[in-house]
């Protein structure tokens, strides 16, 4: 019997990852594709990056061999469309028309679909889908209050790493992920404090413009007076501030890297400030999560710190050290977006996935 064989593509800034697994979880193939500035500089926006990555994510499934015929899902990383509740998305035309127009902002991510479709109608009978995508939105009504009119609090996170990571560690614990109530970390690039309260994420911070802790790359809250002051202090452009919050801020504007790994090693070498920036990050997460424990009224049966970040000790123990006595704490440590899309293709492909349809 032939088995059908799931496509996986996750657009970053500067790579695009890629695996093929089979209907049985078993990974196949996966790759790492990094791109040049050089390669990216001709582009003046991300999505015309489009057919760039799909001819290269084509000719290295040609180059290993992968029988192309046998792919039939195609799951690619959800970009920033409009807020939707967690599940698996047929790719459809409204999906493409948002993401071509970048709606809610241009992000890698926003090519996964554009290129997995594309992929799968030039496959008999393969289909394109995402899952989990960074805007999935399950906040309560409350938490949606900004503080003026003007403003509101909106769901951008690592949806598709803390939902993952926390139904494994229900599974673990021999129970339903959406019997407890877990308040989920996400450490990396940028971070996410989730409080997720009977398989609902009903808060957590937008964790892309500038709200919860500061991160390797983004600047988390800042006092929006003196936010208000740099912008028309006539020194910075819209988007120079915009970097500030996003991509320039945090550990690359504190000590010019946005290498924890690095952080941690010059720490130990005895950089004092490197030390303090360091450990205010881990406080700035601590108090996060004390939020989250308000929002879940204390009822907590576990924090579980994920993300690449989660492998360092120290910055894990400072955490502990704040939070430990709400609730047991769980490290698990990295991410595998990969697996995590994967595994919603191999329940499509079982009859086992209910399929929401975007825009409905």
């Amino acid at each position: 019997m032939d088995i059908s064989l799931i496509l996986v593509i996750n657009p970053g800034s500067t790579s695009t990852k890629i695996a093929i697994f089979d209907s049985d979880g078993n990974k196949i193939y996966q790759n790492n594709i990094k791109h040049s500035a050089e390669e990216l500089a001709p582009f003046s926006k991300i999505t015309e990056q489009f057919s760039f990555r799909k001819e290269i994510i084509i000719e290295e499934l040609k180059k290993n061999n992968i029988d192309i015929n046998k792919i039939k899902v195609i799951m690619g990383r959800g970009g920033l469309l409009k807020p939707i509740r967690s599940g698996l998305y047929e790719v459809n035309e409204l999906m493409i028309e948002h993401l071509r127009n970048s709606i809610n902002g241009e992000h890698a991510s926003n090519l996964g679909a554009l290129i997995a479709n594309d992929i799968a109608k030039s496959i008999p009978d393969a289909r394109a889908f995402i899952a989990d995508p960074v805007v999935v939105d399950e906040l309560q009504d409350v938490a949606r209050i900004a503080g003026h009119p003007l403003f509101k609090r909106i769901s951008i996170f690592h949806a598709l790493n803390q939902k993952a990571i926390a139904r494994a560690h229900a599974k673990a614990q021999g129970k339903n992920y959406e019997d407890l109530n877990l308040i989920v970390v996400h450490l990396g690039g940028g971070i996410s404090v989730g409080a997720h309260q009977k398989g609902k994420v009903i808060d957590v911070n937008d964790a892309l413009n500038g709200e919860g802790p500061f991160s390797p790359e983004r600047s988390g809250t800042l006092s929006a007076g003196q936010v208000v002051d740099i912008c028309f202090s006539g020194k910075y452009t819209k988007a120079e501030i915009k970097k500030m919050i996003t991509g320039k801020g945090g550990l690359v504007a504190y000590l010019n890297t946005n290498d924890a790994q690095l952080v941690g090693k010059i720490i130990l070498e005895g950089d004092k400030y490197a030390e303090l920036i360091y450990k205010a990050m881990a406080y700035q997460v601590a108090k996060e999560i004390g939020a989250c424990a308000i929002v879940l009224k204390g009822k907590i049966d576990a924090i579980l710190l994920t993300g690449g970040i989660a492998f360092d000790n120290i910055f894990t123990d400072w955490i502990k050290d704040y939070v430990s006595f709400l609730a047991p704490i769980f490290i698990y440590p990295g991410e595998d977006e990969m697996f995590a899309l994967a595994s919603y293709g191999i329940a499509y492909l079982k009859g086992e996935a209910n399929v929401n349809v975007y825009g409905e």
